[in-house]
């Protein structure tokens, strides 16, 4: 298992780093404001884009691979939670290469 984060850097770019379970961030961000499921097909995909709010992911079954402007792709699954920072900039990419459901929880 894996907590990740993305957020935008300073040249405008999505990073992509990964979080330690003491990580004092996690702290700050226990509370959710509900949640929702999003189920993708195979055949979807998105060009670059910012995360249109700040939330936690994770996905309950099948992989989401998401690309940076560097053109590194980062994949994910089941075991993994993301926190979706990249408000601004260029934002990334997103590509679903099996049928996936994930669910979305939205921070205050």
């Amino acid at each position: 298992m894996g907590i990740y984060r993305m957020y935008t850097g300073d040249d405008g770019k999505s990073i992509i780093e990964e979080l330690q379970l003491d990580d004092p961030l996690l702290e700050t961000l226990k509370t959710c404001t509900g949640s929702s499921i999003q189920i993708n097909e195979p055949t979807e995909f998105s060009e670059f884009h910012p995360a249109p709010r700040r939330r936690w992911m994770s996905m309950l079954s099948g992989q989401i691979d998401i690309q940076l402007a560097d053109g590194t792709v980062h994949s994910f699954g089941p075991n993994d939670l993301r926190l979706w920072e990249d408000l601004t900039g260029q934002g990334h990419k997103t590509r679903f290469p099996v049928h996936s459901v994930s669910i979305s929880m939205p921070l205050p």
